[in-house]
Parts: C-alpha cells; structure tokens; sequence
C-alpha cells in the first residue's frame, strides 16, 4: 500500500503538530515495512539544517519505505492554491499513485484516493478570542469543508470528537480517537542531568514551569497574575516559561512588568526535544491552566517524568490528566494561586501527584500512537 503524509507541519513545527506527524510517521513506517510512505512538503524558504529537516534527513536514512516528496514553493503558496483557490491539481501529482492521503494538519490535498483527516481541536470556534481574525476566518471556511469530503476522521480525544460532533454535526461513526503521547524519552532524569541542564540555562535548583506556545489560548498572562498574588516567600521559586513566542503574545510579556515580576519570571523560548525531559524532571510543578485543548501533550510529558501536574477542568484535559494532577478552573485567578500555593507548601501531596504521575502517562504513547493511525491507513486501503 502506498500512503501520502502531509508533512508539512513536521519540518517546520518543533512541537505540536509537527512533534504528532514526526512520531506517526517513524511509527508506522517502521512497523509497516511492507506500505510505502512518501512525505508530501512546501520546501521553499526553509531551513535544510534545522532540526527537523536533519530529523527526516535520518528518518529517511534509517527507513527505506520512506520517500520525502518536496514541493518548489513555499506552504502559503501551497495554502492559497489547494485550500483557498481550490486548484484540482491532485497530490498524485507530486506523489504518484497513492492508496490512502493523511491530511495531518486539519486540511485535505485535492486527491483521488481515499483519504484520512486529523482534526486537533476546535480553538478557532471555542475560543475566538485567542487567534488572529484572519486564522479564524480561514479555519472556518476550510475545516468543515475537509472535515465533510474526508473519508474518516482521526481525533485525539473524546473531548475533541464531541466537540466536531457537536459544532459540525459530524456522524459519530465517521471518526476514531487515536490519542496522542509522549516518547520514550520522557522519564525522571536524574539530578547530574538537571544539574548541567540548570546551569547551561541559567536556571534555579527549584523552579514552576509552564510548557507550550506563549499564546492566550495557554492562558499564560492569567497563571502570571496568579503567581504574582502569592506570598512573597512563596514567589522564591520563579516561574519558568518554555515555549516560542506566538500569535497575540504581546500581553502576556506585558503582564510580568504590569505586577512587578521581571526577577521573578524567566521566558526560555523553544526547548530543545533533549532539555524538555530534564526540564520537566527539575520542576517543583508543571503548570498548565490552558483555556482549551484537545490533547495536552505537556501534561502527558511532565506526568511522565515525575513531576507534579496543575492543569484545567475543562476541555479534554481531565480526560488527558486522570486522577494524577490538580485540576482547577482556569478562568479564577483566586483559585489558580491557591493551586500554586499548595503545589508549594504541602510536599506530601506533591508526592501523591509524583508518583501518580508515570502510571497515567503510561496510558499515552507515541507508539500506541503511531499504530493506531496505521490501522486507519489500512482500513482505508481495504476500502481503496
């Protein structure tokens, strides 16, 4: 059988996205040596020596079954003519004759064979507010309109299939959840690693960390506002803030000279994929109060780890989380700095959390991962 990743998001997304079609792929293409898998990507304007292109360089050198397929032009380009002109130059022409297409990144290439759409979550619709008007706006266009001519639907939480049955109308059997994981790099790293990870960063011997896209939909300015109401004593432990900067940031870097926290908050920017594990093992605590999420893969990374968990009630973070964090609401303040403060003064709890932790985050693999999408692949090639 031969299947036609969109790999886009992969070479040009560290985390995210990019990190879920990375995995998939090496999964599947590892377990299925018998399916030929080609990487269909907009390559003009990137980086040949960024990390992910020497990630493919070596998935391509390790798997034979893998072939990328580079595309002249640059992904808006790319963008404009198959989701907003609508162009019917199909993928066969970059690709050749291909059994099943994996739209990864919420939208479908013109294509004649069968096809399987991964749907993320539901941000742009849930909460406007926290994306640009013009993301929102192309995402309410083409989504339904994918989401209607794709042959079967991935989606990565119970939470995010209600929310397309629900905002879409989408039938109930026209999707499976396969949830996202975490590698097998995740684990309690131990403290000679942390010890150099600290020093190379910059960074204290205890710490509260925050992992993910500095954007609203993280609900970082809110969690700063939280720590910053905590006793004095209590904020000697600073915040650490892992992520790139993203879209509608400026308020939330405001947010830590507005209540007085420039010694008290550190922005790292992008973590490398080898210093997240430590990172995490060397928190106090990972907090992650997001405003909604269709998977959580920071929770899942951190659990693993053995580091204690705040996160959300709501969205498919409880669903993600188990019993083995502290779930609060995360649009009370209040009750988000009392959080903190237990995370910071009650240690037995922390340790209940701890070990709690890896048992939850067992349930989430990028390997499971990667072969439950590749049993969708062959259940549409059977129907090809």
């Amino acid at each position: 059988m031969h299947i036609a990743i969109d790999y886009n998001a992969a070479v040009r997304q560290g985390g995210g996205i990019g990190r879920f079609v990375r995995e998939i792929t090496q999964v599947a293409a590892q377990a299925a040596p018998q399916h030929r898998f080609s990487l269909w990507y907009a390559a003009r304007g990137l980086d040949p020596k960024s990390a992910q292109m020497q990630a493919l360089h070596e998935l391509q050198r390790r798997l034979p079954n893998i072939k990328p397929r580079p595309m002249p032009i640059t992904e808006r380009l790319l963008t404009i003519l198959w989701q907003r002109l609508r162009m019917p130059l199909p993928v066969e022409t970059i690709v050749g004759a291909v059994d099943v297409v994996h739209g990864t990144d919420f939208v479908l290439p013109p294509t004649i064979a069968k096809t399987l759409l991964s749907i993320h979550d539901f941000a742009y619709i849930i909460h406007p507010e926290t994306a640009p008007p013009e993301l929102r706006r192309y995402l309410g266009g083409v989504v339904p309109r994918n989401v209607r001519r794709a042959d079967h639907i991935h989606v990565n939480s119970r939470a995010t299939k209600a929310d397309m049955e629900r905002l879409l109308g989408t039938a109930p059997a026209k999707s499976t959840i396969v949830y996202s994981g975490s590698g097998s790099d995740f684990y309690p790293r131990p403290a000679a690693e942390i010890a150099e990870m600290r020093q190379r960063l910059g960074l204290p011997e205890r710490y509260l960390l925050n992992v993910g896209t500095v954007q609203p939909r993280k609900n970082v300015e809110r969690l700063i506002e939280a720590f910053g109401q905590l006793p004095a004593e209590l904020r000697s432990q600073p915040l650490v803030i892992g992520g790139k900067r993203g879209w509608l940031a400026e308020p939330i870097y405001a947010a830590v000279q507005r209540h007085g926290l420039e010694q008290a908050v550190i922005f790292l920017d992008f973590v490398s994929d080898s210093d997240l594990p430590k990172l995490y093992s060397g928190a106090t605590a990972m907090v992650y109060p997001s405003l909604y999420e269709g998977f959580g893969v920071p929770i899942v990374e951190a659990q693993a780890c053995g580091t204690p968990v705040i996160s959300s009630t709501i969205s498919s973070l409880p669903e993600i989380a188990g019993n083995a964090a502290l779930l609060v609401d995360p649009h009370d303040t209040a009750v988000l700095t009392a959080a903190l403060q237990t995370i910071l003064t009650e240690p037995d709890f922390c340790r209940t959390l701890a070990e709690a932790g890896p048992r939850q985050a067992a349930k989430f693999t990028w390997e499971g991962t990667g072969l439950g999408v590749l049993g969708l692949y062959e259940l549409l090639g059977q129907q090809a």
